[in-house]
């Protein structure tokens, strides 16, 4: 599989045809959470090799909950560009000017 072409849309179907077979169907917000917080605690404490195997895994219980929360996987990958393209217009202070510690969110 290349990589140049990764097809995100594929993914997801894939994903979620794996996931409601392994986990069942329907809204596990609740769950899924509590599982986010956990592997943020890990990342939290994860060597720098190890921590982006913990991301992917926020990622994909993202992604798992979006599809069961009703939403199709183009109509994920439409609202992740959509938020990214909205991102990109609004202002964001100087970075500089944060600690690395703490969250930096658009001007409101």
């Amino acid at each position: 599989m290349s990589l140049l072409n990764y097809d995100l849309i594929r993914f997801l179907w894939r994903q979620r045809t794996w996931s409601n077979n392994t986990f069942g169907p329907g809204d596990r917000t609740k769950g899924i959470s509590e599982h986010i917080r956990k592997e943020l605690e890990e990342i939290a404490t994860a060597k720098d090799e190890d921590a982006l195997e913990e991301w992917i895994d926020v990622v994909i219980l993202a992604l798992d909950q979006c599809w069961r929360l009703g939403h199709t996987p183009g109509e994920i990958c439409h609202a992740l560009e959509s938020k990214y393209r909205r991102n990109m217009q609004r202002s964001w202070p100087d970075w500089r000017t944060k600690s690395r510690d703490e969250p930096i969110e658009h001007i409101r």
